[in-house]
């Protein structure tokens, strides 16, 4: 039955995507001489996009605060980099982070350190949404857009997670808080300009990066995503902003890899448990049936 409304659901985005003249299938929507080249070519069936990294990228210089970094006292050290990988421990040092959040962070880097979870815990790698920004980290499958007039799909191809980017420039007035909150977006100089509220926040499992650093439901997002290298490769900046939880905004980047790859079905749950008794965190139930 999931994987039945996966696929309609699916399909009614591509349905909603051939009625618009959607850029999808190689074709634009149209545009007013005045609009030509502001709207930047980020959907199609012949591409996707794959993350070049599952850790936040320093901005430019003179961005302001940059992204979390590892605890000097334990250098992170991933797999493609040679050696035996470590655990991401995050630095729950940095002057940034306010009071609870450090200690949310410093608690969670003991439980991993002590051995009461060999495996810190990463959102998508249990079937967890990533929120915003934390699945724009997602490394191992591509993602897709679907652009339409009014919708703009992000779509990711591990358990086909969507995410809606309405083009409007107004947000709701009452916003129940969920996993990808309330995205507005609109078209500026070539970008895709993102704004999102209405974000879950502790103790909910939605965290900025892979360090498990946390935010509360103020937290306030505006992404810019454009086209680089010659059209081979995608970059996002992100401003994150939350006055519970940092004492200023954080600047992130990330970058993707242009790919010529068909979106698959692949489905988180299957096969994805515990092999290596690591303690790993439960994937998700839900607390009560949908009908």
């Amino acid at each position: 039955m999931v994987h039945l409304m996966q696929h309609v659901s699916f399909r009614r985005c591509l349905a909603v995507g051939s009625v618009a003249a959607v850029l999808f299938g190689g074709a634009v929507f149209a545009q007013t001489a005045t609009q030509q080249g502001a709207i930047p070519a980020l959907g199609s069936r012949e591409f996707a996009f794959l993350a070049m990294g599952a850790d936040w990228m320093d901005p430019p210089a003179g961005s302001g605060h940059g992204p979390i970094k590892p605890d000097p006292a334990h250098p992170f050290r991933g797999n493609v980099q040679g050696g035996q990988a470590t655990l991401r421990i995050g630095n729950s040092k940095d002057p940034v982070l306010k009071p609870w959040a450090a200690k949310l962070m410093l608690d969670s880097n003991e439980e991993a350190l002590s051995g009461k979870r060999d495996v810190p815990f990463a959102a998508q790698a249990r079937c967890y949404p990533g929120g915003v920004p934390g699945q724009l980290l997602y490394p191992a499958e591509p993602f897709y857009f679907i652009q339409t007039p009014k919708v703009v799909y992000m779509i990711w191809q591990r358990d086909h997670m969507v995410r809606h980017i309405f083009m409007t420039d107004k947000h709701s007035a009452n916003i129940k808080p969920s996993w990808f909150g309330e995205s507005i977006g609109r078209y500026e100089n070539g970008e895709l300009v993102v704004d999102t509220i209405g974000l879950l926040g502790a103790p909910k499992m939605s965290f900025i990066d892979n360090f498990r650093t946390p935010h509360t439901e103020k937290l306030h997002v505006v992404e810019r995503f454009k086209i680089v290298d010659d059209g081979k490769a995608l970059e996002a900046s992100a401003r994150v902003e939350d006055p519970d939880t940092f004492n200023e905004p954080l600047n992130l980047m990330q970058r993707w890899r242009k790919v010529p790859n068909p979106l698959l079905e692949t489905v988180c749950s299957e096969n994805n448990s515990d092999f290596f008794n690591q303690n790993l965190y439960p994937i998700p139930e839900a607390t009560k049936l949908d009908f």
